[in-house]
């Protein structure tokens, strides 16, 4: 096996790859996660030792939640929502046991779910989703939590995927869901939240049957939580596996090392609590430091830097072309907004520009945190905050986790040498049934997709997603540093850059722009955007072509989705 280490681990006590006599007994009845692994030998190196040494048996909810009132937190705000536009309001850690502890009887007692079902989840960000998502894993059900825009088809594959047969779901929601059932041709147990007017049936009738406590099913360490599934920025979504220490890794490695949260802490973001990075942002890291956080249930820049400002949120979560956006609004409106409460803010999804940096440091005096994580990963795993932050840099590694650039062949490249980002630590790809596991995981290592360089102190420099390189005329050039050239441009508001065929060059550079309002699109403009590109960085890298549009397309977590613009040309 080619192992090689080009940072030292933060973490010496080295441990082994799991094996088969490594796994824990189940607590499941119905085996189909279990079932549903990789095989052994495909499955990354896992780092367990130190900080992530957990207990045979652990039940992520419990340890968020429970352990949260034992330890004298239960008075303390867990949840601050808002439904639509209305008023904001405040759930308790020991409220939210209560909601909890009465969702996870009804799933039990009326749904009939035994261990190991898995649960579709299906509503926007606010208190009774995030109450769902805890009463399955406390239930000893697994989550498999959706975006709120998905359609009826979307829905069904990850259903049939996983093999869902209970849901939980949002009313304002139903209509695909009934349709992706009625193309499953399956029986559901379903419940709805949120009607006008609750009958008999609804989540919220059942939940006031049930009101004596609840006690979290004594599940194992490695028995699957959460059933994750990837944005599709780059085509068909893949399912991820992932387990109840995976769910307490990310906390107890970013959060509370690099974040480093503490109870007086408000967290706030846009990122869906079906995407991982929304989940630990936005629930997972406060509850873990009994901190209190604010969802929404959609945002728009101004409306974000408003529930800023109204809830004194200190740590921030979102995409770089929502900062950006946000930064806009701010110098649009200058003394609009009061972001001055945010202490850290956390950006990651997609390459952060340093046009986009610099913006939001202007406007708020916060210096961005940077990070890479992947859904097969669960969350961030390479960052960095305060001093450590390093211009051009996303940072180094999450301590626990080791990383590497390598080659086409896996060896390890010279410090400065683009190649393949690879990771390794306490978590891993475990994709659910999915040929595309032998090409992620090579070697022991989680090659990402990332086009990366990394410098003699660790510090990794991103490039592109290898998918995002666009090779003209002979040359690698990476899409992220020519949007980030025209970003620069006084004119553009958001900018995505793709390759496009051209039978000369093997690739064309195209840049699809939205302009500021006070800009017109023009030939003239065409030709000042690639001269200010041409000045900014190598000239060879310029746009050749600039495409000017209203919108771009995005992921309901704010990434572009470059392989939309890339079919329309």
């Amino acid at each position: 096996m080619n192992t090689p280490v080009q940072q030292p681990a933060h973490d010496q006590h080295r441990a082994t790859i799991v094996t088969s006599s490594v796994l824990k007994p189940s607590a499941y009845v119905d085996t189909f996660a279990r079932d549903g692994l990789p095989p052994l030998a495909q499955w990354p190196e896992l780092l367990l030792s130190g900080t992530y040494a957990y207990p045979d048996r652990l039940n992520a909810a419990a340890k968020l939640l429970d352990d949260a009132v034992l330890e004298g937190h239960g008075d303390r705000v867990a949840i601050i929502s808002r439904d639509g536009v209305g008023d904001f309001s405040e759930v308790t850690y020991r409220e939210l046991q209560r909601q909890t502890d009465a969702i996870a009887h009804v799933l039990v007692r009326d749904l009939g779910l035994i261990s190991g079902n898995r649960v579709l989840l299906r509503g926007y960000n606010g208190a009774t989703l995030a109450a769902a998502w805890l009463a399955v894993l406390k239930a000893g059900g697994i989550a498999v939590t959706t975006m709120p825009m998905l359609r009826a088809t979307e829905l069904h594959a990850v259903m049939e995927k996983a093999q869902c047969r209970h849901a939980l779901c949002d009313i304002r929601l139903d209509a695909e869901l009934r349709a992706a059932i009625d193309l499953s041709h399956a029986t559901m147990q379903v419940a709805y939240w949120n009607h006008a007017t609750p009958d008999s049936t609804s989540l919220n009738a059942l939940m006031q049957k049930h009101v004596e406590p609840f006690a979290a099913v004594n599940t194992s360490s490695d028995d699957v939580c959460l059933i994750a599934f990837t944005s599709g920025t780059t085509g068909v979504p893949k399912g991820c596996l992932h387990f109840h220490r995976d769910v307490m890794i990310m906390c107890d490695g970013f959060a509370a090392q690099t974040l480093q949260l503490s109870a007086r802490d408000r967290c706030i973001g846009t990122p869906p609590l079906a995407f991982t990075f929304g989940l630990g942002a936005l629930l997972a890291f406060s509850m873990h430091a009994r901190a209190s956080t604010v969802l929404l249930e959609s945002a728009t820049p101004e409306t974000l830097l408003d529930a800023i400002a109204t809830t004194r949120a200190t740590v921030t979560a979102t995409a770089p072309t929502f900062y950006r956006l946000m930064a806009l609004a701010m110098q649009r409106e200058p003394g609009r907004f009061d972001p001055s409460s945010i202490q850290q803010s956390i950006s990651a999804g997609e390459a952060l520009p340093l046009a986009t940096r610099n913006a939001w440091r202007d406007t708020t005096h916060v210096e961005m945190l940077d990070g890479i994580g992947a859904t097969e990963m669960i969350h961030i795993f390479i960052g960095a905050s305060g001093n450590d932050v390093r211009p051009g840099a996303i940072g180094r590694a999450i301590p626990g986790y080791e990383v590497a650039i390598l080659g086409e062949q896996l060896e390890l490249l010279p410090h400065g040498e683009t190649g393949r980002l690879a990771v390794r630590g306490p978590t891993g790809c475990r994709y659910l049934a999915d040929d595309r596991q032998r090409k992620y995981v090579q070697a022991g290592w989680n090659l990402t997709g990332d086009a990366c360089t990394m410098d003699a102190d660790g510090y990794v420099y991103f490039k592109a997603r290898t998918d995002d390189l666009i090779i003209s005329s002979g040359y690698n050039i990476g899409a992220p540093e020519v949007e980030a050239a025209v970003l620069l441009h006084d004119g553009v508001a958001e900018c995505a850059v793709v390759g496009v065929p051209d039978a000369v060059r093997g690739q064309c550079v195209t840049a699809f722009v939205v302009l500021k309002p006070s800009f017109t699109p023009s030939a003239e403009l065409v030709r000042d955007i690639q001269e200010h590109v041409k000045r900014s960085i190598a000239p060879y890298k310029y746009p050749r072509s600039v495409i000017f549009r209203d919108t771009l397309p995005k992921t309901e977590t704010g990434k572009l989705q470059r392989f939309r613009l890339q079919e329309t040309t």
